[in-house]
């Protein structure tokens, strides 16, 4: 009787034990480091899900300019960086801290600027022809100046025009630290650098009637889809010089023993492969794609 107790509960045990549902393994997570347009555009909240529901593997997104998520990786304190500054993502790779440079997608840059337009450059098809008559006219443009691939592009478009330029510190506090940068730029009162990210750039754009540059995707969004829209407009656009290509690199271990490099590498080739290309291909806001694939530039 004894034996046939014990029996009776040792089925019971393997009975509940069998009926109760196995919890699933837990997804992987991964760190990146990304600058805010991917971020400030909705793109990241389009794709992430997505990449998740395919590989079980979860993405932490720090969003900062691209020059701090550069830093990220090459610190290793992410395990891959997402970013839009292709001589700095060269040389990240070339110096050892990263695996590969994938081409993910590009979009492009825009002068922004006031409805009132001081400098009348509206329509301009020169974006250097541009800045020149901002400067001319000593109309406010407002800087990031936050070592973002932004800013990078813009210190660039300046160095292009050969006007004045004239060293620049700008302080900077990210992640609870501060730091200098320091580099040349236009000079004059009528040149803000605020080391601020794309939104406050435009906000202030508005509140000085200047100008700003921004890449496209954030100012759809800044544009579209959020209330109040901002009131500034495309000034220049369709110049060679405004091309904005992004990048994925999965940190190297050899650097960093301690990065997830496989899943880092899932991601970059999830995002190159044929879905991820028409994903990014079919991503819209207020009907006007916002990126367009590299990888497989056909994609649709």
């Amino acid at each position: 009787m004894k034996k046939f107790f014990i029996l009776a509960c040792a089925l019971v045990f393997w009975g509940v034990a069998l009926a109760a549902p196995v919890p699933a393994l837990a997804a992987e997570t991964i760190k990146m480091s990304t600058t805010t347009s991917t971020r400030d555009s909705g793109l990241l909240d389009y794709l992430l899900p997505l990449f998740t529901q395919d590989t079980d593997i979860t993405v932490q997104v720090i969003a900062k300019g691209t020059g701090a998520a550069i830093r990220d990786g090459a610190d290793g304190n992410v395990d891959v960086i997402f970013v839009h500054d292709p001589e700095r993502e060269i040389k990240f790779v070339d110096d050892g801290f990263g695996t590969k440079r994938y081409e993910v997608m590009h979009n492009d840059f825009v002068i922004v600027g006031s409805p009132k337009d001081p400098a009348k450059i509206k329509g301009e098809g020169d974006v250097l022809a541009a800045l020149k008559a901002i400067a001319g006219e000593k109309a406010p443009f407002v800087s990031r100046g936050d070592d973002s691939g932004t800013h990078a592009k813009e210190l660039s478009l300046w160095k292009k025009t050969g006007l004045p330029m004239s060293k620049t510190e700008q302080k900077l506090t990210q992640d609870g630290q501060e730091r200098t940068v320091t580099f040349e730029a236009p000079e004059g009162a009528w040149y803000l650098s605020i080391g601020q990210g794309m939104g406050k750039t435009l906000l202030m754009s508005e509140e000085k009637e200047g100008y700003a540059l921004s890449d496209r995707g954030t100012f759809i969004q800044q544009k579209y889809g959020k209330q109040p829209p901002t009131i500034l407009e495309v000034m220049v656009e369709g110049d060679n010089d405004l091309f904005n290509p992004y990048g994925v690199i999965p940190v190297n271990p050899a650097k960093h023993p301690h990065v997830k490099v496989k899943e880092a590498t899932t991601f970059a080739e999830w995002l190159v492969s044929e879905k991820g290309q028409q994903l990014i291909a079919r991503y819209q806001l207020e009907g006007q794609q916002l990126f367009y694939p590299d990888a497989i530039p056909d994609a649709k």
